[in-house]
C-alpha cells in the first residue's frame, strides 16, 4: 500500500460482559504495523494482549472501530470472507504448539496447505523446505510426542507460515520454553520473518527478545502506546 502499512486498528473497542457490567479491554485503540515490520507487544497478564491479537487476526469482532488489513476494511465483512483472509493472509503461533498429535511434523505443516488446495506433493515439498529452514529437517517424520518443546514450537512456526501469509501474530511463542531454548526458537522465528518479509506482532514477557524487534508497544487503559 502507498502508506506502507499492512495492518491498522482504528479506534477499536472490545468489551466483554462480566455479570451485570461491561468489562472494557480495548478502548478506542489505535495501532499500525508496517510491511516487513516486527513489533513486540509487552504487557502484564490480563492487560488485553490476547484480545488485541485475536481482534487484529479477525478471530474476534471489534465492538467499535475497524481493522484494516492490506488496505481492506474488515469490520463489516462476512464470516466466510474473514475466514478466507485468516486462511490465506494471517499466520498464528501460540504459547502451546497445538500440533495434531496423530500426524508427523511434516504432515502438520502440510495441513493448512492442503486446505488451500495445494497438491500433497506441493505441500510436502514446501513443508520439508520449512523444516530444513527451521533446522529440524531430520525430524520431519516424527510425531509431536517424539519432539522436544523447542522442536514442537519450531514446527508450529513453520505451520503458521506454510501458506506464505502477509501477517504473523504470535502470542507468547516462547513462553513455555526454558531461556536457552526460547532464545534458539526466537532466532529461528526472527530469521524466518526477516527472510520472508513478513509483518509480525509478537506478544512476549521476555524483554530481551522484545528489544530485538523493530519497536515495542504496550497496553495502558485499553489503548496501545509505545513502550
Amino acid at each position: 500500500m502507498t502508506n506502507g502499512l499492512l495492518l491498522e486498528l482504528k479506534a477499536v473497542d472490545r468489551r466483554y460482559d462480566e455479570g451485570t457490567r461491561k468489562l472494557t479491554i480495548l478502548d478506542q485503540a489505535d495501532f499500525s504495523l508496517k510491511h516487513g515490520e516486527m513489533v513486540a507487544l509487552v504487557a502484564p497478564s490480563g492487560a488485553g494482549k490476547s484480545t488485541l491479537l485475536h481482534t487484529a487476526g479477525l478471530l474476534e469482532w471489534p465492538d467499535g472501530g475497524d481493522v484494516i488489513l492490506n488496505g481492506r476494511a474488515c469490520g463489516r465483512l462476512s464470516d466466510d470472507e474473514r475466514t478466507a483472509i485468516r486462511r490465506n493472509d494471517i499466520g498464528f503461533v501460540y504459547q502451546f504448539h497445538h500440533l495434531l498429535p496423530e500426524f508427523s511434523a511434516v504432515e502438520n505443516i502440510m495441513m493448512p496447505q492442503l486446505v488451500c488446495g495445494l497438491s500433497r506433493a506441493q505441500a510436502r515439498e514446501r513443508a520439508l523446505q520449512l523444516l530444513d529452514y527451521m533446522k529440524i529437517g531430520e525430524r520431519a517424520e516424527h510425531r509431536p510426542a517424539e519432539l522436544s518443546g523447542g522442536e514442537q514450537q519450531r514446527v508450529a512456526i513453520a505451520r503458521a507460515v506454510a501458506n506464505a501469509p502477509l501477517l504473523l501474530l504470535a502470542d507468547e511463542p516462547t513462553g513455555n520454553l526454558d531461556p536457552a531454548t526460547a532464545s534458539y526458537v526466537f532466532d529461528a522465528l526472527e530469521a524466518l520473518v526477516r527472510h520472508s518479509g513478513l509483518s509480525a506482532l509478537i506478544a512476549t514477557h521476555n524483554h530481551e527478545l522484545a528489544a530485538r524487534m523493530d519497536r515495542r508497544v504496550t497496553l495502558e487503559g485499553g489503548k496501545v502506546v509505545d513502550f
